[in-house]
């Protein structure tokens, strides 16, 4: 069997999600276990060339991960016809200008989401990447998640009967930065460069929730600023302009023509009590389940307590023990790599491939709705996105 280099133009990878989720856990990763099989055993090897605007990051970077090849030239790197594919980590309103350089340059294209910061440029660089031939995708790494991966099972299983909705609840404390160290760059939190939890967020639910449980018909949602004040990477204090929270109701395609409820909730203002991060707890008529980002319980209909409300006595039943592990029935590698050699095998092996620069664009399609219905107090329905 052979093995076939692949040259990857990576741009943006000094930022926090970069270097963490693409670099080191998803590209050297697989370069450390000798690249990606395909369906004929043949592999590929990966051959990155990490590009920026920071030649020390940059070298830093390329010697600790062994990557060979860095540069500050943007164009240069594309205009080298050995390197097939360009990804993007960077900041989303310079998104739509990278990849279409890109795919004029010839190259394949991979990004992280949301594609762009409005419908009308993500549609219009997916409807570019489908018309030039070349393959396209957009990061969905949760569908991989190992949680969601149970639940994807449950449902294919038939586990929850008629689907009756979903509550996910997401978010943590970021420190504002005075009194402790923030955690999350501060451009997240201003509206001019981008930021925003509606913007970031919405783009993940929507192809959670099309996937795994009903695609979006409409959306009901209320954002909110409530800190007004952060401090920066330097310690200077600055007015905090974006959303920072975000409290949403969509209305799904259920079975049968029945809807599907979700509710949303999305916070970097809130602390956590709940099993993780982020928990996504789903109720059917067979049977519910709650998922974190690596496990799930269930509940099924003939398992189900019968709880008795008197607000008189201290409730005596633990909840919480009433639920049943899923397994871990096989191992589950990062979510970012196993997307990356989705795609790799797509690019190299012409394996089908899903999670295109379309599905890209209906997250910023959900995320217009949900500003749109926060500005105009009203719900707002979701179509089909002609591309």
């Amino acid at each position: 069997m052979s093995t076939q280099r692949l040259g990857l133009i990576m741009h943006g990878v000094t930022g926090r999600m970069g270097t963490n989720q693409h670099l080191a856990r998803s590209i050297a990763a697989i370069r450390a276990q000798g690249g990606v099989v395909l369906g004929n055993g043949d592999r590929v090897m990966p051959d990155p060339i990490l590009v920026g605007r920071s030649a020390d990051k940059l070298e830093a970077l390329a010697r600790t991960y062994g990557i060979a090849r860095w540069s500050t030239d943007l164009d240069e790197a594309l205009a080298n016809p050995d390197d097939a594919v360009f990804f993007d980590a960077g900041t989303t309103q310079l998104r739509p200008t990278l990849l279409a350089q890109a795919i004029h340059a010839g190259k394949h294209v991979y990004c992280e989401k949301p594609i762009a910061t409005n419908l009308n440029e993500a549609v219009a660089i997916a409807r570019l990447a489908e018309a030039s031939g070349l393959k396209h995708g957009a990061v969905q790494d949760k569908l991989f998640l190992p949680g969601l991966r149970k639940v994807d099972m449950l449902r294919r299983a038939g586990f929850f009967g008629r689907m009756l909705s979903v509550r996910i609840e997401f978010g943590y404390w970021v420190f504002e930065g005075d009194l402790q160290p923030i955690q999350r760059p501060s451009w997240n939190y201003r509206s001019e460069d981008g930021g925003g939890v509606i913007l970031d967020m919405m783009c993940h639910w929507r192809y959670v929730l099309d996937n795994l449980f009903g695609e979006v018909k409409a959306v009901s949602c209320l954002g909110a600023t409530h800190i007004h004040k952060r401090w920066d990477e330097a310690g200077q204090p600055y007015p905090a302009t974006a959303d920072d929270a975000s409290y949403a109701t969509l209305e799904l395609t259920g079975h049968q023509g029945e809807p599907v409820i979700a509710q949303v909730n999305s916070s970097w203002t809130t602390r956590v009590r709940r099993d993780d991060l982020v928990t996504f707890h789903v109720d059917g008529t067979d049977g519910s389940a709650v998922a974190t980002l690596t496990g799930c319980r269930t509940q099924s209909r003939v398992n189900t307590p019968r709880p008795v409300w008197n607000p008189d006595v201290r409730q005596t039943m633990n909840f919480l023990e009433q639920w049943q592990e899923v397994p871990d029935v096989e191992s589950y590698d990062n979510g970012f790599k196993i997307q990356w050699e989705h795609f790799i095998r797509h690019v190299i092996g012409n394996a089908p491939y899903r999670w295109t620069l379309a599905e890209g664009a209906k997250g910023v399609q959900l995320v217009e709705a949900a500003l749109q219905s926060w500005r105009e107090r009203r719900w707002i329905d979701v179509p089909p996105l002609a591309l």
